[in-house]
C-alpha cells in the first residue's frame, strides 16, 4: 500500500509542477530542459519504489501510475471543467492581428516564435498577416491568417 501511496503523491506532485512550468516547456525542450527532465525522472523514480526495488513493487507502481492517468482521462471525458483544470485552456496571443502582451508575458512566449510558427505552419512573413495567434494545450501555437482582402502589400 505504500508504494501505491507514493505512486499517487509522486504522480500528483508532477503534474502540479507540470502545469505550473507552462505549455511552452513541453512543446520546446531545450538542452537544459532536458537535463532537467531526467534528472527529475531519476530522482521521481527513486521517490516511487523507495527501498523496495523489486519487480513487485516496480510493477506496482507501474500500474498505479497508469490506473490514475486512465482514471484522469475519464475524468477530462466526464466534467469539461476537469480537463481545463487537468490540461489548462488555449491562450490567445494574437486576436485579430492585435498582439496580446500580457498573454506573451504569462506564457512566456516571444514575437519570434509565433513568427516562427506562421513561416512553418503558413508561410507567412510579418505579424501583420496574422489575425489569431494561439498557444494550445498542448504546447504548440496555432496561427490563422488574415484573409487575403485584409493583408497588407508586402
Amino acid at each position: 500500500m505504500d508504494s501505491v501511496l507514493r505512486a499517487l503523491g509522486i504522480y500528483l506532485a508532477l503534474l502540479i509542477v507540470t502545469r505550473s512550468a507552462g505549455r511552452r516547456t513541453l512543446a520546446q525542450v531545450t538542452v537544459f530542459d532536458f537535463v532537467l527532465l531526467l534528472i527529475i525522472a531519476e530522482t521521481s523514480g527513486q521517490a516511487l519504489v523507495g527501498d523496495d526495488s523489486s519487480v513487485t513493487n516496480t510493477l506496482v507502481v507501474i500500474v498505479t501510475l497508469v490506473l490514475v492517468d486512465v482514471a484522469l482521462s475519464y475524468a477530462k471525458a466526464l466534467w469539461p471543467g476537469a480537463g481545463a483544470v487537468i490540461d489548462g485552456t488555449p491562450t490567445v496571443l494574437i486576436a485579430q492581428g492585435v498582439v496580446q502582451p500580457r498573454a506573451l508575458r504569462r506564457s512566456r512566449v516571444t514575437l519570434d516564435e509565433i513568427l516562427e510558427s506562421a513561416r512553418t505552419t503558413q508561410g507567412l512573413k510579418r505579424l501583420d498577416q496574422i489575425d489569431f495567434a494561439v498557444l494550445e494545450v498542448g504546447g504548440g501555437i496555432s496561427i490563422v491568417p488574415k484573409p487575403p482582402d485584409e493583408k497588407t502589400p508586402p
